[in-house]
Formats: C-alpha cells, sequence, structure tokens
C-alpha cells in the first residue's frame, strides 16, 4: 500500500499516539512485555480499516440510513447480544457467525476461565466441544450489564471483530446450514425455501430423508429468500447472514481492531500480539472455514442480476465500511 506524505505523517502521528495509548494499558494490567517490533505494514492496515470505518461514520449521508445515527442508548439490548466479554483481561469481541467466530469465542472462553472441568480452566481451545462453545452460558455477553455499565467496559476495554467479504459469507452459511444436515436450519429456513422457491410444495419434514431424497434448497433458492422483501417484513436476518454492522455497531462503537477472515493468520496473531495475551492462547489456523474468495464467480455464475443488485443493496453498508467490492467486480 502507497501513502502520500500527508497520509504518511498522519499515520505517524496516529501511531505514535496508539504507542502511548498501549503503554498505558500495560501499566493498568500486568500483561506480557513485548521485545519484537510489530511490522508497520500491519500497523498501517489497522490505520487505513479504522480510518475507513470512521469516514464512513462520520458522512452526512451515512447518518441518513436508517440506524446508522442512534446512539448506544437507542440500540435495544436484543441487537447488543454478539458482543462477549473478558473482563480478566479487559477485551470484548464482538462476533459474526462464519467468520472464524468458533475459533474466536473458544479464546475468549479460554481467557476468561469461564468453562472449568474438574473445577480446572481449560487452557487449550482445541478441548472446547463445539457444543459448549456455542452455548450462552459460556461466556459473559455484553448486554447482560446495564446500559451505563455497557458504555464503561466499551470506554475501557480493547474491542476487536473480524469482517469477511459479504457474498463469500453468504456462500459459507449456505453450506454450512443447508448443504450439511442441519435440521434446526432445515425446519425453520430450508422448508419455507423448498416450497416457496424450490417448486416443492411437500418437501420431506426431516432433512436426513430430504437429503438421501436429493431435496435440499439450491443456493439460488437461499439467494431469492435472502433478497425477497418478504423476509425482511419478518424481522431482522437470522444472524448467519445478517449485515455485520447490524451485528456489530461500527459507527456507534469504536473498534480498536478490525481483523479480515482474508488475512485471518497475519491478523489473529497481531490482536493476539497487541492484546498481551500470545502467551496464554494462539489462533488455530488450522480449522478456519475455508470457503475461498475464489469460487464466488463459479458461485453466483446463475444468479440473476436483478437478484445481485438487490444483493448490492442490502449489503451496501457492509460494503463500504470494511472495504470490500462486489463479487462480480472482482
Amino acid at each position: 500500500m502507497f501513502w502520500t506524505e500527508e497520509e504518511s505523517s498522519i499515520i505517524s502521528t496516529e501511531l505514535h499516539n496508539q504507542s502511548l495509548e498501549s503503554q498505558i494499558w500495560d501499566k493498568r494490567y500486568d500483561w506480557k512485555n513485548h521485545t519484537n517490533p510489530v511490522p508497520l505494514e500491519l500497523k498501517q492496515r489497522q490505520y487505513a480499516r479504522k480510518k475507513l470505518i470512521r469516514d464512513f461514520c462520520d458522512r452526512k449521508d451515512a447518518l441518513s440510513v436508517p440506524g446508522m445515527n442512534r446512539t448506544l442508548d437507542d440500540i435495544p439490548n436484543s441487537e447488543l447480544e454478539n458482543l462477549i466479554v473478558d473482563d480478566r483481561h479487559g477485551i470484548i469481541y464482538c462476533y459474526i457467525p462464519k467468520v472464524g467466530c468458533t475459533e474466536w469465542k473458544r479464546i475468549m472462553i479460554v481467557l476468561s476461565e469461564s468453562l472449568k472441568v474438574n473445577g480446572v480452566p481449560v487452557k487449550n481451545p482445541l478441548d472446547i466441544s463445539h457444543d459448549d462453545t456455542h452455548k450462552r452460558t459460556s461466556v459473559v455477553f455484553l448486554n447482560r450489564f446495564s446500559k451505563q455499565v455497557m458504555k464503561e467496559k466499551l470506554e475501557k476495554y480493547k474491542k476487536f471483530i473480524f469482517v469477511r467479504h459479504p457474498y463469500v459469507r453468504l456462500i459459507s452459511a449456505y453450506r454450512d446450514k443447508f448443504v450439511k444436515e442441519n435440521q434446526e436450519f432445515y425446519t425453520r429456513y430450508g422448508l419455507h425455501m423448498l416450497r416457496k422457491y424450490g417448486n416443492n410444495s411437500r418437501p420431506p419434514a426431516n432433512v436426513k430423508v430430504a437429503h438421501a431424497a436429493g431435496i435440499l434448497p439450491s443456493f439460488s433458492n437461499f439467494i431469492q429468500y435472502v433478497t425477497d422483501p418478504e423476509t425482511l417484513k419478518h424481522g431482522l436476518f437470522d444472524e448467519h447472514w445478517r449485515q455485520m454492522y447490524r451485528l456489530c455497531h461500527p459507527c456507534q462503537i469504536n473498534y480498536d481492531f478490525i481483523g479480515k477472515m482474508e488475512t485471518m493468520e497475519e491478523d489473529a496473531a497481531f490482536l493476539l500480539h497487541i492484546l498481551h495475551v500470545d502467551n496464554i492462547v494462539k489462533f488455530p489456523p488450522s480449522n478456519i472455514n475455508r470457503t475461498a474468495e475464489s469460487w464466488v464467480r463459479e458461485w453466483y455464475a446463475n444468479i440473476p442480476d436483478e437478484w445481485k443488485r438487490k444483493l448490492s443493496k442490502i449489503y451496501e453498508r457492509d460494503f463500504k465500511l470494511f472495504g470490500y467490492s462486489a463479487p462480480w467486480q472482482l
């Protein structure tokens, strides 16, 4: 990435301020001291990602978008249910499904020591089962606190999110929830998709029976469901394909770190380093979902242009906030 002289000066000042802030943070908590310098490229990457969000949120036309001009007080607690708190280390993580959130939830469980076996906290994220990882009792959620306490924690704690190309995330959600035999999602969404878009008035009620007969919603059925105006009339999207800005509210919450699925391994190591917890836990890269961005053209090849335009509108804020382009422009 190339920077103008003015941008380089701004970045230098910003990084200096961040360094001073980090020193204050280190004094507040008894963290591991680091001697290895962080590559400037990773610092610049974070600066650019955070600046993109700030610039978008400060725009007058952005504030005219419904919901974007709300304060934290205006956001119902039910829409803050993805924020996980580790009080031991002063960390808040907003999880976004299909963006490595299983691994990051496991890391938060280890750091907070919220899961114990025979009274001993689990130390290895890979020792935590899938069911234990996703139990809402395994971690502490920010929206359990009063709004005043929430605001205090958001002010004092380090906050991070990981995002992903919106349309790659849709592919991942479809593969995980509908290609696999998932009775919950088949009952809640799949049957409706088959009846309304799949020309199947009487699909089997059991997902195993349906899959054995080769009956499952197609990716086109799924996209048609997502873009159907009737879908949103019945409430927010399921969190697995809900817009990322609706899950984590980046205009209301000033995140200290913006990670991306596309650079997960580098970002994860950098994040754990600056949080001073890389001596406690490591991110397990082998378990990262590998839905590839290079698959996008193939997956969306038969999606009508009208649906693509609707998708672009639905996920427009995610594109602009997090610096992504529409997949058919890649």
